[in-house]
């Protein structure tokens, strides 16, 4: 089957951490609603836990988005599960639990034409990271094997030792989401991102402006060098979708996909 059928004038859209501007980031009902929308694509966050477990979470620490505090390396899966990871966001989601990156897989099975996006947020360069990191990818490429998913993910780092580390090992055999400017990318850069990459989210390089989002002769530049165009999670209105149409995106990444995709349908940029 061919998931990739985003282009132009068919815009993908896809749920950043799930539908996150209304559900608890990262969780399985922020997962599950995004789906229903008709979403194109979930983007998650992967993290190893102090006794070796994948489980979804953005932030190296549960402080932001639980009740509890201290970093997720230094937790078992059990104590992390004993978390309330949806309260922050309202008492409707209290009791809402972190995810492990099983459940996420299990979960798609029922969703046979949705693409993800699988952000590895264990990075080599990180000092005490050294090694996990790269044991964390492994997995993380072994679970997508056993799945039978390896045609429908892209991979996403900001750390340049390990997208290298990924197309060194395996060629192209898994797509590669990079970013640009390749400075916002971590670590020593011994080859070109995108001489690999499938896809390149890209940033006008200020996370602090309001639309971060490159200029329209940086996203013709990038199509001809190769790698597709994506918008990053700074599109949430009209004016980004209509920036991202102007610049030739061929997927949206986003907090609140009801919206983008509202607003591309009206415009004939979604089928």
């Amino acid at each position: 089957m061919n998931y990739w059928k985003q282009s132009e004038k068919n815009i993908y859209v896809a749920a950043h951490r799930g539908w996150c501007a209304k559900y608890p980031e990262n969780t399985m009902i922020a997962f599950e609603k995004a789906i229903e929308l008709g979403v194109d694509q979930v983007e998650i966050d992967v993290r190893v836990t102090a006794d070796n477990e994948l489980v979804i979470i953005h932030d190296a620490t549960v402080d932001r988005t639980t009740d509890g505090t201290g970093k997720v390396n230094e937790k078992t899966l059990a104590q992390l599960l004993e978390l309330d990871a949806g309260s922050y966001k309202g008492e409707e989601f209290k009791g809402t639990k972190i995810p492990t990156f099983k459940e996420f897989m299990d979960l798609v099975k029922d969703h046979p034409t949705l693409t993800l996006d699988i952000e590895l947020k264990e990075y080599p360069n990180t000092p005490g990271n050294e090694v996990i990191a790269y044991d964390v990818c492994d997995r993380v490429l072994a679970m997508v094997d056993e799945y039978g998913y390896a045609d429908r993910v892209v991979l996403n780092s900001f750390s340049n030792p390990l997208n290298e580390y990924i197309y060194k090992k395996h060629g192209k055999k898994y797509r590669q989401h990079v970013y640009y400017p390749s400075h916002v990318m971590g670590g020593e850069q011994t080859l070109d991102p995108y001489s690999y990459g499938y896809c390149t989210c890209m940033f006008k390089g200020s996370f602090a402006c309001k639309l971060n989002m490159a200029t329209p002769e940086e996203f013709a530049a990038m199509a001809k060098c190769g790698p597709q165009p994506w918008a990053g999670a700074c599109v949430k209105d009209a004016e980004g979708v209509d920036m991202a149409i102007a610049n030739k995106a061929t997927l949206i990444t986003c907090n609140n996909p009801d919206v983008v995709l509202q607003l591309l349908r009206e415009r004939g940029y979604h089928e």
